[in-house]
Formats: structure tokens, C-alpha cells, sequence
């Protein structure tokens, strides 16, 4: 598995089915009040028969690289929900999911899905920012006996907050793509001119700041 190959065929995918859009000039607002010149939506790519397929397969050797152990895998709901079962079914593993806190009815249930205790879960997520809700749902599979030994992902920013977050907790994360990568593929597939990358580099060095007047 050549990373960098595949960390820029894969921003050129997301680049391509609009499941990441950059505007610089018109930046976007996230819920965290932030201004962003990137949005993403990973499950835009769930669309496209071949490159959801691409996407499954290099999520599935990167987990056989990096998490030779694991014995299942957990979707972080929502997003991760899909690629997660994908992977799952690719790699013949048992496949369960993880909500952001537990139903307010029936079973109460957080963890839908069958969990041992001590299983080696691998985490799937479609996107990674400050690495927080996917931390939350790891805390979930630990507390109920299992063992989270890595989490996958197709794209992370690269914030410094997210490394932290990650080594704090003592859980590994390997993504396919970047933001780095992300760059390079849009200038060289022509989604932004030359002028642009340094605003866009900017940003993701302090995005709580970026753009405020």
C-alpha cells in the first residue's frame, strides 16, 4: 500500500464527487462558529459504485496493515456508520456501531451490534477534526469491555488539537487522506489556483481565527 498515492487519489476522489468543496473567498460556517474555506461530506462518495469500492479496499488493507489484531469493526455513527459495514464485510469481521450517546428508549442501547468483552475493535470514521466525537465513541466500546486498538479514517485536517486529543487517549489514528494532500491534488486537478494554497495553508493552522475581522 503506497500511502502517498493513495492519500492523493483519494482527495482527487473527494474532489471530484464534490464531497469536499474549497471556497476561499466564500468561506463556510461550521457549527462550531468557525469560518472554513473547506467543506467536507465523505458519504457523498458512497454515490459512486467505484470509488466507494476504492475507498473500502484502502480502508481494509490499511486496517490489515496498521491493526493486524482486530477482530472487529465499529462505525462511528453517522458517517462512519456505512464505511465501517463495508469494511467489515470485505475483511469477513464482525461489524457493530456506535452512537453519540445512548437511546432515550427501548434497550437504552449506545453500541448497537454484538460486543465482546476484551474483543480488538477497530474504529472507522469518514472524517476527522478535533478527533472529540470519535474519542467519545472509543470511551464507549472500552467501558463496555472491549479493547479499541486503532481508529481508521478516510480524511483528516491534520490539527494539532486531533494529534493531542489521539495520544492523550493512547489510541492510534491512520487516515488515507489529508489535508496536505488535499492541496496538491486540487491545484494539480485545477479546483484552485496557485494564489490560493497559502490562504488555505493558513487556515488550517489556526481555524479558530481564520478569517475573522
Amino acid at each position: 500500500m503506497d500511502s502517498t498515492n493513495t492519500a492523493l487519489q483519494v482527495a482527487a476522489f473527494l474532489l471530484e464527487t464534490e464531497a469536499v468543496k474549497l471556497s476561499p473567498e466564500k468561506p463556510f460556517k461550521w457549527s462550531s462558529g468557525w469560518n472554513s474555506p473547506i467543506y467536507c461530506d465523505n458519504r457523498v462518495t458512497l454515490s459512486f459504485p467505484y470509488i466507494r469500492s476504492y475507498i473500502k479496499q484502502q480502508l481494509a488493507e490499511l486496517i490489515k496493515q496498521h491493526y493486524p489484531g482486530a477482530e472487529a469493526i465499529a462505525g462511528v455513527a453517522t458517517a462512519g456508520i456505512a464505511q465501517g459495514a463495508l469494511v467489515a464485510d470485505l475483511l469477513e469481521m464482525p461489524f457493530l456501531y456506535v452512537r453519540p450517546e445512548p437511546k432515550k428508549h427501548g434497550m437504552g442501547n449506545q453500541i448497537e451490534g454484538k460486543l465482546l468483552a476484551g474483543q480488538q475493535v477497530v474504529l472507522v470514521e469518514d472524517l476527522v477534526s478535533t478527533g472529540g466525537s470519535s474519542l467519545k465513541a472509543a470511551e464507549a466500546v472500552k467501558a463496555a469491555g472491549a479493547e479499541v486498538i486503532g481508529m481508521a479514517a478516510i480524511f483528516t485536517y491534520g490539527f494539532a488539537v486531533a494529534d493531542e486529543n489521539f495520544s492523550e487517549a493512547g489510541i492510534p489514528l491512520q487516515c488515507l487522506s489529508n489535508y496536505d494532500a488535499l492541496l496538491e491534488a486540487a491545484l494539480a486537478n485545477g479546483y484552485i489556483p496557485a494564489a490560493a494554497v497559502e490562504t488555505l495553508a493558513q487556515w488550517r493552522q489556526s481555524p479558530a481565527t481564520w478569517g475573522n475581522i
